[in-house]
């Protein structure tokens, strides 16, 4: 299956100003290597057949007949070929001269686009050979002997996909056509372009391209002119690129001496979801009610049953960034964090909060974002009471970690024991104490809780939750236990960008004590800590090896939430993901997992206390999630089952 997926090419061919024949021989080539790639459309530069720098040899007719000769010749010779090609020629219509793609396929000429805006400043003076495309829908023209539809109003549909084409400064634009094509139903856009460089404009032109392939909701095809064209005044540096929805997907090297072929993979459902939750692209549609377009189907084969060979990179951690941006990420998240208590705190009037401290990562979190809140307001840090509650599994590790971080930062500290009051409990309910079941842990949490919330009525302050995302969407918490406060301020960040953040403050903010606990509360294993350690007094109840590798379950939390995927292609892209890491059967079992947990415990998440939304997933039922606490997983689990 290819999943949504369609393969693209930007070319960049050799090129010989004026030199039909060599430009059409070279473009032939990339064609026939495009499809070699299994490319299912490729795009080549602005007038791609003639060079863009002719200059006023556009006014010899002798180079516009041989431009359409080769142009024919380069679609007989690739007739043979199922891809789409869509090159760059000048096109003489009405007595002017249009700067023109051509969409070809099998032999024939499936549509003409002109260029829309026409530069004319500058460096550019297009204007003293070519006319605007002035011509109305549904125009068609004789050509080879075809009757070719001839517009920029144009839809070409596929079998897997809708695309449009735009002609270099038309996405330079103000309004480019590019922003009418989509909403008229063009999953991707192509640009054949022919943009010279100049010290800045590079990175100018890329956040351009990434602006509107994600206002856009598509994919965006970029390819410029590169050696060869005339240096005479400028230069063009060849640019070939591909974005998705913002994300660039691939790209070429600037100022190659060679021609060269980029390929990147498209993914036409991730576009087609974002726009159908996005109710502001739906309503942008009525603004093109007025304008009429022309749907040219091309009859592409279309093979369901091939897997499509990936080229683009799937991130394992999508919620974990990388490199410098990983810093700013994580600085934005703290200070979101702390805005959301901060607010909070001030609307309430209170001026002390508790945080229950077990020496793990989500609590130190919690804890941190506590420090700063009340640091950013000028309250002082005993206001903030850190309540360390020993159990039955609590660690020497965790709870002198649990201690260590408390005294460092500076926060009230105060221990209370959890076990004299659940063999109470146990007692009084009768429950055997070395039945180590899920009264038995449950018993704990909420026992913490109600310590937690009483202490707070005690003090009047407020109990700041712990849980983080990933917790929740696994439903692994105990209901009105760690799953009640009364502010989540990680309720929105998922387990994988805990422990970043957590090293992120120990890095940046705290001091050199703090930071050597921080890291180590990094560096120890996830556990509730509600069974008792091992012989050594290590760790027994390990959470990954309960629900599974939360690394797993974040990757399928943002594919399934984010874009609505699909079992069977979540499960494609993890073992693309994780190749060498996890085997497809591991994959699979926590995939099912994943599924059954998040059905049965979405009545955990349809009561969760207040919290701030600081990424795109977020599982609040007050906004991003709204789900039937008893909706039924059968379609999903069944299809896990096939895999």
């Amino acid at each position: 299956m290819n999943y949504g997926f369609v393969k693209v090419a930007s070319a960049i061919p050799s090129t010989r100003v004026a030199d039909c024949q060599f430009n059409s021989e070279n473009i032939e080539k990339l064609i026939n290597e495009a499809a070699k790639k299994d490319a299912g459309i490729v795009v080549f530069p602005e007038l791609s057949v003639t060079g863009y720098s002719c200059g006023d040899l556009f006014a010899q007719s002798m180079l516009i007949k041989e431009s359409l000769n080769s142009l024919e010749r380069l679609m007989s010779s690739t007739s043979n070929l199922d891809i789409i090609s869509i090159v760059g020629f000048p096109l003489v219509y009405n007595n002017t001269l249009l700067n023109c793609a051509a969409v070809l396929h099998k032999g024939k000429i499936m549509g003409i686009v002109p260029k829309t805006y026409i530069p004319n400043y500058k460096e550019f003076y297009e204007q003293r050979w070519f006319a605007s495309s002035l011509v109305h829908a549904d125009t068609t023209i004789e050509l080879f002997g075809q009757r070719v539809p001839l517009g920029k109003n144009i839809v070409f549909h596929t079998p897997a996909m809708n695309f449009g084409i735009e002609i270099c400064e038309d996405v330079w634009a103000t309004i480019p056509p590019s922003s009418t094509l989509t909403l008229a139903g063009a999953d991707v856009i192509f640009n054949l372009s022919a943009s010279n460089d100049v010290i800045g404009k590079h990175k100018y032109l890329c956040s351009i391209l990434e602006q509107q392939s994600a206002r856009c909701s598509s994919g965006y095809v970029y390819s410029s002119c590169g050696f060869g064209e005339s240096t005479t005044d400028i230069v063009f540096g060849g640019n070939a690129i591909i974005y998705e929805n913002g994300t660039l997907i691939a790209k070429s090297e600037r100022f190659s001496l060679d021609e060269q072929l980029v390929i990147g993979d498209i993914d036409i459902e991730r576009l087609r979801n974002e726009r159908k939750v996005n109710t502001s692209f739906a309503i942008s549609v009525s603004n093109i009610k007025d304008q009429s377009f022309t749907t040219v189907n091309i009859d592409q084969a279309t093979d369901e049953t091939a897997e499509i060979k990936l080229t683009r990179f799937i991130e394992k951690h999508p919620f974990v960034p990388k490199g410098k941006e990983l810093d700013l990420r994580c600085e934005e998240i703290f200070e979101i964090q702390t805005a959301g208590l901060a607010k909070r705190l001030v609307h309430t009037k209170a001026k002390s909060v508790v945080v229950g401290i077990s020496g793990g990562l989500d609590s130190t979190l919690a804890l941190l974002v506590c420090v700063r809140t009340f640091d950013k307001l000028g309250l002082p840090r005993k206001g903030i009471t850190g309540i360390t509650m020993p159990g039955f599994g609590t660690t020497d590790r965790t709870y002198n970690n649990s201690i260590s971080i408390m005294e460092s930062l500076g926060v009230s500290i105060k221990e209370i024991s959890i076990k004299d009051a659940c063999i109470q409990h146990f007692n009084d309910i009768e429950h055997d104490i070395n039945q180590h079941d899920v009264t038995y842990e449950n018993s704990q949490a909420r026992e913490r809780t109600q310590i937690l919330m009483d202490y707070a009525n005690k003090i009047g302050g407020l109990v700041i939750g712990t849980g983080d995302l990933s917790e929740l969407a696994l439903g692994w918490a105990t209901y009105n236990g760690d799953h009640m406060s009364m502010y989540g301020v990680n309720a929105s960040i998922p387990k994988t960008l805990v422990k970043y953040l957590v090293n992120w403050v120990a890095v940046n903010i705290v001091d050199e004590k703090s930071k050597t606990t921080l890291l180590d509360i990094v560096d120890t294993p996830i556990s509730p800590e509600l069974i008792p350690a091992d012989e050594n007094g290590n760790i027994k109840q390990k959470t990954e090896d309960l629900v599974g590798p939360y690394e797993l379950h974040d990757f399928f939390l943002y594919n399934i939430i984010r874009f609505g995927f699909t079992p069977a292609k979540v499960f494609f892209l993890a073992n693309i993901a994780f190749e060498g890491e996890y085997d497809r059967e591991t994959i699979k079992k926590w995939l099912t997992t994943f599924y059954r947990r998040f059905f049965q415990q979405q009545f955990k998440r349809s009561c969760l206390p207040d919290g701030p939304k600081v990424g795109s997933v977020s599982l609040s039922p007050r906004g991003d999630w709204r789900m039937p606490s008893d909706a039924s997983a059968t379609l999903w689990l069944n299809e896990c089952s096939k895999l």
